[in-house]
């Protein structure tokens, strides 16, 4: 009796114990959910191959009706001249330069056309988005950012090396003057270099002189010193990139950076008809950096968003570092001769002298036409307007797209 008087008192002291435990270890949960969740932070969109979620502007903070305003206008004020862009490029560049030829292929463009991203969403698109046209010169901020891979990669250890070092083609760097240049004085168009390339001479880009005969005889600048758009010079450092990556630029930029960020098959980077190299036994054609002589990316205003959301997002698309953040930061640096132009083609708006109403932080990339990526974090906008006249009206469309930014 003693022992079974015994067992039960073990038995019963252990169900206490048990469900004593029991209330312990239950007990820090209940603690744990009467405590108020923290809210949970907003994971950035990124879109997904062929599909761009929409919003309606109020529900990105813009107001709707000022936000259709700059639209209007965007339509209202296309580019007037012919939309034969060859026939454009005779009546503007032919009129102005000696020994001007279309070397590049060229086609007939669309209407105005663009859209307007907020915080990650469409908000407006007008025109014809999906069409692929001549962009010009934003060409050159897809050939700087295959550069900045290089330089990711380490083919290109730095941008003061001289690029003479890099090159196989010591015609091209052979004269004391172009010997100095270096990656970063073709970045900022600061060479001054000096020669002939796909048959046209630098000094035949934008001439300069008084006379024709002043032009072929133009002053040298020592590299760095000096700031002058030129394609030719433009069109060099994409034969040189072309050296180090030892493969068709199009093809990086398409392994590299527009199959990562979703862009469509449409686009095509064109070179010259005469700009063929042979390298490692392969024959490979050197593509432009714009469209002065034909050639350039023809590319529509949805893959044009993309590239300007990936800098939107300092170079990040998803849980992937395309583009260094660091190469960014150099992109976006003034150059000394240029204060508001960093590698090209990143138009900055130092001092806000470019574009009064955006703030100081925001950059552009520019092509003739007008084509145009405009990139503001501080706003968390990227818009593309395509066809659009330059100058002022380009000016008040994009201040009347930053006046729709509510404060909500």
């Amino acid at each position: 009796m003693k022992r079974l008087t015994l067992v039960l008192f073990i038995a019963i002291s252990l169900a206490a114990v048990a469900a004593a435990s029991g209330q312990a270890r239950r007990q820090p949960a209940q603690t744990r959910a009467a405590k108020p969740e923290a809210p949970a932070q907003p994971s950035t969109y990124f879109p997904p191959r062929g599909d761009w979620h929409r919003r309606a502007p109020a529900e990105a903070g813009m107001d709707p009706v000022a936000l259709q305003q700059a639209t209007d206008f965007a339509v209202a004020n296309e580019n007037p001249a012919t939309k034969d862009l060859a026939l454009d490029l005779e009546l503007t560049f032919g009129m102005r330069e000696p020994l001007f030829k279309i070397l590049g292929p060229t086609k007939p463009r669309g209407a105005a056309n663009g859209l307007v991203i907020r915080k990650g969403y469409v908000v407006a698109e007008w025109g014809d988005t999906a069409r692929s046209d001549m962009t010009f010169s934003v060409t050159k901020t897809f050939l700087s950012t295959i550069v900045g891979l290089a330089w990711q990669r380490g083919l290109i250890r730095d941008v003061t090396d001289r690029v003479k070092d890099y090159v196989p083609q010591p015609e091209l760097f052979d004269s004391e003057h172009n010997a100095k240049i270096t990656w970063d004085h073709l970045l900022r168009q600061t060479s001054d270099w000096s020669g002939t390339l796909w048959g046209i001479p630098d000094w035949a880009d934008r001439p300069e002189g008084k006379t024709p005969a002043d032009y072929p005889n133009r002053p040298l600048r020592e590299p760095g010193t000096f700031y002058k758009y030129n394609d030719v010079r433009v069109n060099l450092l994409a034969l040189c990139a072309l050296h180090v990556w030892r493969r068709p630029l199009p093809q990086v930029l398409r392994e590299e950076v527009m199959d990562p960020i979703g862009a469509s098959s449409t686009w095509r980077w064109h070179g010259y008809d005469n700009a063929w190299i042979t390298l490692d036994g392969q024959q490979m054609q050197s593509v432009t950096g714009g469209g002065h002589f034909g050639g350039g990316m023809f590319i529509n205003a949805w893959d044009m968003a993309r590239f300007g959301y990936l800098f939107l997002r300092n170079g990040r698309w998803g849980d992937r570092q395309i583009v260094s953040e660091k190469w960014i930061a150099m992109a976006r640096t003034p150059g000394a001769a240029n204060p508001s132009y960093g590698f090209m083609n990143w138009y900055l708006n130092t001092a806000r002298k470019g574009l009064p109403a955006a703030p100081e932080s925001a950059v552009y990339f520019a092509g003739n036409g007008a084509n145009i990526i405009y990139i503001d974090r501080e706003h968390d906008l990227v818009v593309v307007v395509r066809w659009i006249r330059g100058g002022p009206a380009l000016t008040e469309f994009l201040t009347k797209v930053l006046a729709a930014i509510t404060k909500s």
